[in-house]
């Protein structure tokens, strides 16, 4: 049985997605052991503990960055978590933190990666007038929103879309490939070449 650490700082929509296809089936063997926010109120905690989860609040104001991810890899490190998702953590992982979870966190942006990297993906993408977005899963480095990319999801933008309507519309798309890229790295039968990641089935993962 594979065991899932998730950090939030907001509501959690991604983590209810998770959280229900684990209950499904959908992500099998699996089990979310912990959920960690660096914030007291936010939604993503009460609904862990609704669903029966352990939650924990790890503040993260006034405190040195790297001091803070030491007390979240602790608490990771006590459930023996395999993998690490952030679903809204809305703090900069310090190297320190990511080199004790080598290929083993996971990130999801609300963008086609590497564009629009960094806050308000949405609403850059649409001022840009891009014709194309999308959702992109992608393990984390020590850069924002930069590692090796592990699923992409497209979605045309509309000529009725609005910022909203097209925030909501890649939502949907999150919620299907986070819980995809969670399968495939799960799985370990992946290889990573330069920035390539190759899933099982790849003959580079031979």
């Amino acid at each position: 049985m594979k065991t899932i650490g998730i950090l939030l700082s907001g509501r959690g929509s991604n983590f209810e997605a998770i959280a229900k296809n684990v209950a499904s089936g959908e992500i099998p063997n699996a089990r979310i052991v912990i959920v960690i926010s660096n914030r007291a109120d936010a939604g993503g905690i009460e609904t862990a503990r609704r669903l029966g989860l352990e939650a924990l609040v790890i503040p993260s104001k006034g405190k040195v960055r790297e001091d803070h991810d030491r007390e979240v890899a602790a608490a990771l490190q006590r459930h023996n978590v395999d993998l690490v998702c952030l679903a809204g953590y809305m703090r900069l992982l310090s190297p320190w933190f990511v080199r004790q979870f080598p290929h083993r966190i996971l990130n999801i942006h609300p963008s086609l990666l590497p564009a629009f990297p960094g806050l308000e993906a949405q609403e850059q993408a649409f001022a840009y007038g891009v014709k194309v977005t999308g959702c992109t899963v992608h393990f984390v480095d020590e850069e924002l929103d930069h590692g090796p990319i592990i699923v992409q999801k497209a979605i045309p933008v509309l000529d009725t879309d609005d910022e909203k309507s097209l925030a909501a519309r890649i939502l949907e798309q999150e919620h299907i490939a986070y819980s995809e890229a969670i399968n495939l790295v799960l799985n370990r039968e992946f290889r990573i070449v330069g920035r390539r990641f190759f899933g099982a089935g790849n003959e580079l993962t031979k």
